[in-house]
């Protein structure tokens, strides 16, 4: 329980009747409220991937945000990046309101292979690379399961997602077009383009290339220090790189990585990284992405980085182009963390997107 639920607790027990049931109605609604934003998981049992395979006993995380309404019309999806949990992103709903809860029902999810949804580092019957390959298509059928098979939900106000979640939302829109009002992808991608290929296909060979990763039998996550230089170097930007940090100090963190654990589970990594090289929206409909496009029927905001060079923009916003979408083009040196550099340009942009009709 919270300093807040404690103190209300015992300032309610001072109280006559009538007002002690008032506080106590409050003390429910506070601890319901803190309860919903725990981690939580659903049990799907066995799911057909694209692949043809199976994924065993699969289980997704989720957390939930806010109150959803009595029409259950109120409701947003927002899934996780490569790497990301839903616990870091805690502070975009709860701090920064990418999706306002005071307003919305959201509910964020654990991709599969990030290490809390069924992934080859948590996986009992499918452990390591017995995890079988995935798609983004099959991350978006698990989430659909859980909205329709455990939260009841048939119908979305939006989906959003930053990274590997805006991927899940351009997938969404595509494969569920009547599932959801609108959808928000931020400096997501529906295929990427080749040099985003060559990036991920590099982080996987850094990985499988040394000694250390066994298969993905390691004892100790191999290819700390290319971790960290990968995400040194195309997170950002160079110029914002040089001005946030020093010689010395990067030097250092290099240094310290080889020895360190942290970072994602190699063979997670692998996972998340074939997913986003194999996505193609425009698969189902012979290659062409105008047929992909012309099969979205939610209304479409996209937040593009100019600078990015981890998704780089260009699919996302000639995507944009062909559904004649919102679109806003991030203008910084932030790279692929211009969401977060501008948070006070698009929180705004969103909720106004959101507010509209």
């Amino acid at each position: 329980m919270g300093d807040d639920a404690q103190n209300l607790l015992y300032h309610s027990l001072a109280m006559n009747s009538r007002a002690l049931f008032a506080h106590f109605i409050c003390l429910v609604a506070l601890l319901s409220a803190a309860s919903a934003q725990q981690q939580q998981f659903a049990n799907l049992g066995d799911i057909n991937l694209q692949s043809g395979e199976v994924l065993r006993d699969c289980r997704i995380g989720y957390r939930t945000y806010g109150t959803l309404n009595a029409e259950k019309s109120n409701a947003i999806l927002f899934p996780t990046w490569a790497g990301g949990t839903t616990e870091q992103l805690q502070d975009a709903v709860v701090k920064d309101k990418f999706a306002d809860p005071a307003i919305y029902f959201v509910i964020t999810v654990d991709a599969l292979s990030n290490g809390i949804s069924s992934s080859p580092s948590n996986s009992a019957v499918q452990p390591r690379m017995q995890f079988p390959r995935i798609t983004i298509r099959d991350m978006v059928e698990t989430q659909h399961e859980l909205l329709t098979r455990v939260l009841g939900i048939h119908h979305l106000k939006a989906v959003m997602g930053v990274s590997m979640g805006g991927m899940q939302t351009f997938q969404w829109i595509v494969a569920y077009p009547d599932f959801m009002d609108k959808a928000i992808p931020i400096v997501g991608s529906p295929r990427l383009a080749p040099y985003d290929l060559v990036l991920w296909q590099t982080q996987i060979d850094a990985i499988m290339n040394d000694a250390a990763w066994k298969g993905g039998n390691y004892e100790k996550n191999p290819a700390r220090a290319a971790e960290a230089e990968f995400g040194d170097l195309f997170l950002s930007t160079p110029e914002h790189f040089n001005q946030s940090t020093t010689r010395a100090k990067v030097l250092q963190e290099i240094a310290n990585a080889v020895t360190t654990n942290q970072g994602s589970d190699a063979n997670n990594k692998i996972r998340h990284s074939q997913a986003m090289m194999e996505l193609d929206v425009s698969l189902p409909f012979g290659g062409s992405m105008q047929r992909a496009v012309a099969a979205v029927k939610a209304k479409v905001f996209v937040i593009a980085s100019k600078t990015d060079q981890t998704v780089t923009p260009g699919p996302a916003i000639d995507f944009a182009h062909l559904l004649n979408a919102k679109l806003l083009v991030l203008d910084d040196d932030c790279g692929h963390g211009a969401p977060g550099c501008e948070a006070k340009t698009i929180v705004p942009a969103i909720a106004a997107f959101l507010a509209q009709p």
